[in-house]
């Protein structure tokens, strides 16, 4: 019986001591979590946890955008909004890429970690700054012509733009690590930069050709042009920053080691926040955004060109029955007249009563418009009694 009571003593005091020591080294974090996913959960370790959460917001907005985008692609029909809709698509995966890629950031580096983030930065910056350089092309298509190049054109020239970056890091890998037989994660920042280099010239001609794109004669397309040159204009100011912290600022502050881990994390999110804010979201919402109807003519407009004004001679003919029927009643008229002057002349004496005809004559024509259609009427009234005499 003691023996039992001495050995489940033992049982708690290990556990007691292992999960103390496990709370002393990392403070938050499982007791079978592996040491290398540490970081992700330490609440030691500040700037892991709040840049986890922010790119796991930014990663949840992208998958919402995409998911939109895909319910709505059936109800678009306008072709110039649905044409760009492929690009968006691959903007948004790469956009995506970037929010995942800054856990490799957080948790603790190996040589395959080491080799995702050498491969995967290049790679993904490229795709975003492909897509962005190719929609500022649509929009300078737009601005000056009204019309834009097809869907298929502007995501075959995005991959073909980002196929150039990942044959540089393919190289850049293949050169350090399996030719000179170097560790994945023993390499220079100066180096991570140089392999960035085409990543910059992309960034720069979509900044260039995005200032074209706010020139033209179409102006409903120059506020996508807008908001296309601040994504470039924050992007340019972000891999500044990120840059020059990295290659000098860390190394003067003497926390290059300490310091290159977080300063790329950061500049990951940012990124990826600047790309969803002034540039996703716009693009989305203008895609999904139903053409308006073209409105009815308002005639009371003077600005309109107004209708020819005729007279009414010109155009509107008289029918035939209406020319016989007033020819018939004076012919009634003019007879009823001779008769009774020749009554008057035959009796040489002034009537004791007025002469009362029954003649018709024509006195009003009324034209009446039905159905769009122009009617005339004839409208008759008696003669009205007269004294001959």
């Amino acid at each position: 019986m003691r023996a039992h009571q001495a050995l489940a003593f033992l049982l708690l005091f290990v556990i007691a001591s292992g999960a103390s020591e496990n709370a002393s080294t990392s403070r938050g974090c499982g007791l079978d979590l592996l040491p290398q996913y540490v970081s992700l959960c330490d609440l030691d370790t500040i700037w892991g946890i709040v840049v986890e959460a922010v790119a796991g917001a930014g990663a949840l907005i992208t998958l919402l955008l995409m998911l939109i985008l895909l319910v709505r692609l059936p109800f678009i029909k306008d072709k110039e909004k649905k044409d760009p809709v492929g690009l968006h698509f691959l903007f948004l995966l790469g956009t995506l890429g970037l929010f995942g890629l800054t856990f490799a950031f957080i948790i603790r580096e190996d040589e395959t970690i080491c080799s995702v983030r050498r491969f995967l930065w290049g790679v993904l910056f490229a795709l975003c700054f492909s897509c962005l350089l190719s929609q500022a092309w649509r929009l300078r298509r737009l601005v000056r012509r009204g019309k834009s190049p097809s869907g298929w054109q502007l995501v075959g020239a995005a991959l073909c733009l980002a196929l150039v970056q990942v044959i540089i890091a393919v190289e850049w890998l293949v050169l350090t690590v399996l030719r000179d037989a170097k560790p994945a994660c023993a390499y220079e920042p100066m180096d991570f930069a140089m392999a960035l280099i085409y990543d910059m010239v992309l960034l720069a001609a979509t900044l260039g050709l995005a200032l074209f794109s706010l020139c033209g004669k179409f102006q409903k397309w120059k506020q996508n042009g807008a908001c296309l040159l601040v994504t470039a204009f924050l992007s340019v100011l972000i891999w500044v920053a990120w840059m020059t912290m990295y290659l000098f600022g860390n190394a003067e502050l003497r926390q290059g080691e300490a310091w290159g881990d977080p300063t790329l994390a950061i500049a990951l999110v940012a990124s990826g926040w600047v790309f969803v804010i002034f540039h996703a979201i716009p693009e989305i919402h203008c895609a999904i955004l139903p053409t308006p109807q073209e409105s009815t003519p308002n005639y009371f407009d003077t600005s309109q060109p107004r209708m020819r004004e005729t007279a009414f001679e010109e155009d509107v003919q008289l029918p035939r029955p209406y020319m016989e029927n007033k020819a018939f009643s004076m012919d009634e008229h003019n007879a009823a007249l001779r008769t009774a002057g020749f009554r008057n002349g035959s009796l040489g004496t002034r009537p004791s009563a007025p002469f009362r005809s029954n003649v018709y004559q024509p006195t009003e024509m009324a034209v009446v418009l039905n159905g769009g259609t122009t009617q005339i009427y004839t409208l008759k009234t008696p003669w009205q009694p007269t004294d001959l005499g």
